[in-house]
């Protein structure tokens, strides 16, 4: 069992029934990124999930609904180098971002839609999940 699901296995989060509708190809076709293995993971086993982890809570949003949440928040528009995949409830999403040297990390940023208010909250999906688990808040 991968890290992030003891995690959410612990807080018992139901488990997706079939697969997603949308494929991950369709996704990173659009954002012209490879989504990081353990999001994929993560999607394929999950569906939306709305709680707390430690501290904080955390919305992550179905992947089915991955490009419409997009494109409603205008996150491609602009933030080319970005996918949201969450929120948190106060205002800013959880997404992940591709840096300019093509590594990936999980950001919190204000709905804003402003690269430079971007808060890293994670070096990988995985990590963000530990850090939340640990008790880690958002602006810490």
């Amino acid at each position: 069992m991968e890290r992030f699901e003891e995690i959410l296995t612990k807080y018992k989060f139901a488990k997706r029934i079939g697969k997603p509708r949308i494929t991950f190809e369709e996704v990173e076709e659009i954002i012209n990124f490879k989504l990081p293995d353990d999001y994929k993971a993560y999607a394929l086993k999950y569906p939306e999930i709305e709680d707390f982890i430690g501290m904080e809570y955390i919305r992550l949003w179905d992947f089915d609904e991955i490009i419409e949440m997009n494109t409603d928040l205008e996150i491609f528009r602009y933030l080319p180098n970005t996918v949201g995949i969450g929120g948190n409830g106060n205002g800013e999403f959880i997404a992940i971002e591709q840096l300019h040297s093509r590594s990936l990390r999980i950001i919190l940023s204000p709905l804003l839609i402003e690269e430079e208010a971007h808060i890293e909250v994670g070096t990988s999906f995985t990590n963000f999940l530990e850090r939340l688990e640990d008790g880690k808040e958002w602006f810490t």
